[in-house]
């Protein structure tokens, strides 16, 4: 059974119907206890940094996350806000705290000439071939869709499994352990989402 993590921050269901496309028996959880019954999780998130840890820590779901992901070696998948909140801070209005799972800041996006933010669209990532997070998907055709001000500024090159452009280059998609997250929304890229999705259901991370 998969969790998404429901703490009212997006909209879930584009996400659960892409997730049951590829097989998944999903459940929207929105306490502990369905955490813990869950054998994956995904954390979603659309809005602002600081509202979404404030909501998961209200509902007693930043603990939690942290018991079955960290204690209990859940496989986890970050999606957009979701991958900025296993940062260690945001500055996103303001400094906020996150889960600190990966050793990075969020930052905003530079305004640059030409160049729009947020950045809103299909973009394509780079990554190693042969990697098991992008398997099935053409390096040449490997354009996802994005939505975002923000971006996970990483202190280990080794965390980054996928680059995008918008300006910068910017982390499009980080492992660390039995932890994935993506910038980009593979409920909303169509074919290669699906595909991503997929693969990340197929994982069996390290012990």
């Amino acid at each position: 059974m998969i969790a998404v993590v429901d703490y009212g921050m997006g909209n879930l269901r584009s996400l659960s119907n892409a997730l049951e496309s590829v097989g998944a028996d999903v459940i929207l959880a929105s306490s502990a206890e369905e955490l813990r019954r869950a054998e994956r999780i995904v954390l979603p998130g659309v809005g602002a940094f600081g509202d979404a840890a404030r909501a998961l820590r209200e509902r007693g779901l930043m603990d939690a996350l942290s018991t079955e992901v960290l204690l209990g070696s859940k496989p986890l998948l970050g999606i957009c806000l979701g991958m900025q909140l296993l940062a260690r801070t945001s500055s996103e209005h303001g400094a906020h705290e996150g889960l600190g799972w990966i050793d990075a800041d969020v930052v905003r996006l530079p305004s640059l000439p030409g160049i729009k933010v947020p950045h809103v669209g299909w973009n394509s990532v780079r990554f190693e071939p042969g990697d098991w997070l992008f398997r099935g998907i053409r390096p040449g055709e490997s354009n996802f869709y994005f939505v975002h001000s923000f971006y996970m500024s990483c202190r280990s090159p080794s965390d980054v499994v996928g680059m995008s452009e918008h300006g910068i280059s910017f982390a499009a998609a980080v492992r660390s352990g039995n932890v994935v997250a993506t910038q980009f929304h593979p409920e909303k890229s169509q074919d290669n989402g699906v595909q991503l999705l997929s693969n990340w259901l197929a994982w069996e991370p390290p012990c």
